[in-house]
């Protein structure tokens, strides 16, 4: 079971990026409830957005308007999409999954047993 992050890269502020999550070897991925989470160097990881496997949605507040989060399960895909980026948006973005979470969980890193290898978001002028 491996989930692939992409769609990382190098963005001018106001820019921006689609981040692609990809399972591989996951049956059943309609059942998976999957969240962007990022970390920042010196920062914690956290929560940035966050799909469940009824599509209910979790935004963060630093992200909310900005940010969309869908999902194909066709094509074992959840995509960000990030418009309006900020440098402070500047990060290693990992996606995550997992069959078991529930929608009060969504946001919890913890509730997550499946992790991608991250991808670089850097927003720089």
């Amino acid at each position: 079971v491996q989930l692939q992050a992409s769609g990382g890269g190098l963005v001018q502020p106001g820019g921006s990026l689609r981040l692609s999550c990809v399972a591989d070897r996951i049956q059943d991925y309609d059942y998976y409830a999957v969240g962007w989470f990022r970390q920042a160097p010196g920062k914690e990881r956290e929560a940035v957005s966050c799909i469940s496997n009824s599509d209910a949605t979790y935004y963060s507040d630093s992200v909310k308007s900005r940010f969309t989060i869908s999902r194909d399960d066709a094509k074992s895909t959840v995509y960000l999409q990030m418009n309006s980026l900020k440098p402070e948006d500047t990060a290693v973005y990992y996606c995550a999954a997992d069959s078991s979470v529930i929608q009060s969980q969504l946001a919890s890193q913890t509730a997550y047993a499946i992790w991608g290898q991250g991808t670089q978001v850097t927003v720089s002028s």
